[in-house]
């Protein structure tokens, strides 16, 4: 007995897939842009008024790439700007002294935003 299975319709689900990944890029890392630098914003808002470390606020930096397989965004203090090592004791404190900043603070906030623009890409890419 021979069974024979019409792929055509996977392989045109596969071939749209790809066009779609292509074009899924440039929104997507607009979206990623755009939050990693709100997120950026709310960590100096949030690390403005120590005494002690007035220029921190000015070494958190972010940075967006976009690679085979993935974009990310890098954000936080930039240990080379003027006292931007003093990142790991602002947020995650020492043995004598607890964090002073919350790290995650900003992102948290962000998240929701993030969410909804990445959605709203998808949504453009599958109706057009």
């Amino acid at each position: 007995m021979t069974m024979e299975i019409d792929t055509s319709e996977v392989l045109e689900l596969a071939a749209d897939l790809g066009r779609i990944a292509g074009k899924s890029v440039p929104p997507l890392l607009a979206a990623v842009e755009k939050s990693a630098a709100s997120v950026q914003r709310g960590m100096r808002s949030e690390a403005q008024g120590h005494a002690h470390s007035p220029h921190f606020p000015n070494s958190i930096t972010h940075d967006v790439k976009a690679h085979f397989g993935g974009i990310e965004a890098e954000i936080g203090p930039d240990k080379g700007l003027t006292q931007g090592a003093l990142g790991n004791i602002l947020y995650f404190g020492t043995s004598k002294n607890g964090p002073v900043l919350n790290i995650n603070g900003p992102l948290d906030l962000e998240a929701p935003r993030f969410q909804k623009a990445v959605e709203a890409a998808a949504g453009k890419l599958l109706d057009g």
